[in-house]
């Protein structure tokens, strides 16, 4: 059997889709065969991303810091396109740069909400949609080098991150047995509004390409390539691993 990395004819949900990552892997799964279901809190940008994907992509506001949402967001997939196959949780939050120790309590709440609470949920959902439904699948995380490191100025994010990798690991070993694989993705710097505060910092951006190998930040398109590979079936024989797509920056 030949391994191919392909989407065609599957279904996906792609949180956190309007922009950057998110709407990269939205953009990479179309061109791969999938019909997506791309949501985000506001239908503005999202809904011109939709439109230049044609029939195959369908937009959905959803705020997925909020239970309730994550439960409209799977159904609305399944009344759209009669069925998900593949999760990727990409929507996230960094309100805060600092050090841990000055955290506002506001900022720490709605950054475990979105970045934990919300994939949880949506994992959750669509998990169960696919035992519902006898079928195998795959959930793809998108957590970062900053859940596997010290992250300075970023530690509650990174701290959400690691508890991604965590949950990740354990859907992964629960759900083996109906078929659902469970993966995450940890980036390096990346080329995106949630990543501002060091890419518009030179010193902070010199730094970290010091430690970069590759000598560069990443682009959004260099993620979503191994978010393809994750959720098509050549990776059909891995599950719980955090892929880490970063220049080289951690094996240093």
């Amino acid at each position: 059997m030949i391994a191919r990395i392909s989407l065609e004819d599957k279904v996906a949900i792609i949180t956190g889709a309007s922009r950057g990552i998110g709407e990269s892997i939205a953009r990479t799964f179309v061109a791969s065969g999938a019909r997506v279901v791309i949501a985000a809190r506001k239908l503005d940008g999202l809904r011109a991303v939709a439109e230049s994907l044609g029939d195959q992509a369908h937009a959905v506001a959803a705020h997925t810091g909020r239970e309730a949402d994550c439960e409209a967001l799977v159904a609305a997939a399944i009344e759209r396109y009669g069925r998900v196959d593949v999760l990727v949780n990409n929507a996230a939050t960094n309100p805060y740069f600092g050090p841990m120790l000055d955290v506002d309590m506001g900022a720490w709440q709605k950054t475990f909400e979105v970045n934990l609470q919300g994939y949880f949920w949506m994992a959750r959902g669509v998990a169960r949609h696919l035992r519902e439904r006898g079928a195998p699948g795959a959930i793809v995380s998108v957590s970062s080098v900053a859940g596997l490191e010290a992250a300075p100025m970023q530690g509650v994010y990174g701290m959400t991150k690691a508890a991604v990798i965590s949950m990740t690991r354990t859907l992964a070993y629960e759900l083996a047995s109906s078929g659902i694989r469970v993966n995450a993705l940890c980036p390096g710097l990346v080329e995106t509004r949630l990543a501002a505060a060091i890419t518009s910092n030179d010193t902070l951006v010199e730094e970290v390409m010091r430690k970069t190998p590759l000598g560069r930040v990443g682009q959004p398109e260099e993620i979503a390539g191994a978010a393809l590979f994750l959720a098509s079936d050549a990776a059909r024989y891995m599950t719980g691993q955090a892929m880490v797509v970063d220049g080289g920056m951690t094996m240093c």
